[in-house]
């Protein structure tokens, strides 16, 4: 049965958001950590005042489904922005720079889940959860520096795009190791498998489905748009929960799809509002279901793992740099500008929490993730100015002046 308080708590919910989120703004920091940290301060041990409950307990199961919507627009409005064809044509800075940041950030993962002693499901957890940026942070970063039309700019997508698509199936293959309760190696295969089948289907049938989806859209009222829209998004990812392939996967795969509509631009306008409104309530929730008097334990290993991200993540840059042309100090930039954690690291970690893994794991992400999130900006920021220091400017060979002998044994050649 509903609380007649559900309303009451739900807008409270929202107001705390908004009043944090213009905190941020104004601070010019990125507003997920502090979504997440409101989440957490208001939580378990708020105090009730009235008919105001601060711990949101009634209204707790109904945030929480806004949050998992807030997950849905996030990973659809991410598939609007790549599209089949973009990923096509950019292979090479996808291969090169991707295949060099997935694997370090992978092995450091590795390396603090064999420091931690912690068993191989949330290892695995914990892998993804280091080797997953936030496209949301980069693509905020990269348009308040008003870096977008830098060179290194295109490198850093690139390697978004291939880091998207392996966490994309490093979560179906959690989905398999955890959520369906696969223990033996052929179940989790065969789970995993299925997700593969179920990604390359949609990035391979995807263009073929355009020009039908373009003609369903085709002179529809702003009512009837929005609803096509939003039936195909929820049966897509419903669909594949069903067959045990993370829904968030299936909100991905149907953006790629819509991509490539001659509607895009559209589609972008009416998703973006639904985006930023339930994915403020994704982050809330998440800091709503930590208790923060349990994260000292956390402390120190999301300290040391934040660490090694920001160096790995600098070390996958000066390759990147170095395979596509670019100068030795672009590392700097995409390094630092990569080494943002959001949205991908809580949803790994939510599945995590699904799957009754130690709770060590919540404390964690929630840790390293308010590290990164706070630390990446800043030191994308002052990229240049640290590079500088590190290793000084770079200054242009001065040409050297001739003397008057051989400006007049020049002229001599010339006029002979």
């Amino acid at each position: 049965m509903l609380s007649h308080t559900l309303v009451l708590e739900v807008g409270i919910a929202v107001l705390l958001v908004a009043i944090v989120g213009l905190l941020a703004n104004k601070l010019r920091f990125s507003v997920i950590p502090f979504f997440i940290i409101i989440g957490m301060v208001v939580g378990e041990h708020a105090p009730q005042i009235g008919y105001i409950d601060f711990t949101f307990t009634e209204s707790k199961p109904f945030i929480d489904f806004m949050g998992r919507l807030g997950v849905l627009f996030l990973l659809f409005y991410l598939g609007l922005e790549f599209s089949v064809g973009r990923l096509m044509r950019s292979g090479k800075s996808i291969v090169t720079g991707g295949l060099v940041y997935v694997f370090l950030n992978f092995i450091s993962g590795v390396l603090i889940g064999w420091l931690m002693d912690l068993p191989f499901k949330e290892m695995m957890v914990l892998c993804g959860v280091m080797t997953s940026s936030s496209t949301a942070i980069v693509a905020k970063v990269l348009t308040d520096l008003k870096r977008t039309a830098n060179p290194e700019t295109e490198i850093i997508m690139g390697m978004i795009m291939f880091d998207d698509l392996f966490i994309a199936m490093h979560i179906s293959f959690l989905s398999g190791l955890i959520l369906t309760g696969g223990t033996s190696f052929w179940s989790v295969l065969g789970t995993s498998l299925l997700a593969l089948g179920f990604i390359l289907t949609f990035l391979i049938l995807g263009r073929k489905l355009v020009p039908a989806i373009d003609r369903l859209l085709q002179d529809k009222s702003p009512e009837l748009f929005i609803l096509i829209i939003f039936s195909l998004l929820f049966i897509i990812a419903g669909f594949s929960e069903t067959i045990h392939v993370a829904e968030a996967i299936g909100a991905l795969m149907a953006g790629l799809v819509f991509a490539d509509s001659r509607y895009i631009k559209k589609i972008e306008g009416v998703i973006a509002p639904y985006r930023d409104f339930f994915g403020a309530m994704f982050f809330f929730s998440f800091g709503l279901s930590i208790d923060m008097y349990t994260l000292g334990g956390a402390v120190g290993w999301a300290t040391l793992a934040a660490a090694i991200t920001i160096v790995c993540n600098v070390a996958s840059g000066y390759f990147a740099a170095r395979f596509s042309g670019r100068k030795p100090k672009a590392s700097f930039d995409i390094g630092f500008t990569l080494s943002a954690r959001g949205e991908f690291s809580i949803i790994m970690a939510n599945i995590g929490k699904a799957g009754g893994l130690l709770p060590i794991l919540q404390s964690f992400v929630v840790v390293y993730v308010l590290i990164l999130s706070i630390v990446s900006p800043l030191l994308t920021k002052e990229s240049r100015t640290l590079w500088a220091a590190l290793f000084g400017k770079d200054t242009a060979p001065l040409k050297q002046k001739k003397t008057l002998e051989q400006l007049e044994e020049s002229a001599g050649k010339s006029s002979s």
